[in-house]
């Protein structure tokens, strides 16, 4: 994407929105990590919190947001975007399974164990 005749574009507006948009999220994840809402934390959903799910879905939505913004994929063809943001998505939900399925295991081999864990 090059400009004609070498002309400069600011994108001082883009910073800053970007800039504001992450603000907003970051403070949403500090206000419900600090508050714990209990309408949240007490109701589970795939052997996990809500809470918890907020917190990931929100840090996927950062992740993705900055890939948009600053590897500059909005002014990319659909294939491309496609291309990058799927592969992401797919690593970062392939380690979410593996880190949720063996935590619930080492959780319940420490549970029923014959000795008391104190962690």
């Amino acid at each position: 994407m090059s400009h004609a005749h070498g002309e400069h574009v600011s994108n001082t507006k883009k910073i800053w929105l970007v800039f504001a948009l992450l603000s907003v999220v970051t403070t949403v994840e500090v206000y419900l990590g600090i508050t714990r809402p209990d309408f949240l934390y007490m109701n589970n959903f795939i052997s996990m919190n809500l809470l918890n799910w907020v917190f990931i879905i929100l840090t996927l939505y950062k992740a993705y947001y900055i890939v948009w913004a600053f590897m500059h994929m909005d002014g990319e063809r659909t294939s491309l975007r496609w291309a990058v943001v799927s592969t992401v998505i797919f690593l970062a939900l392939y380690l979410l399974f593996i880190l949720l399925v063996e935590a619930d295991y080492v959780f319940e081999v420490f549970k029923n164990a014959t000795i008391k864990w104190n962690f």
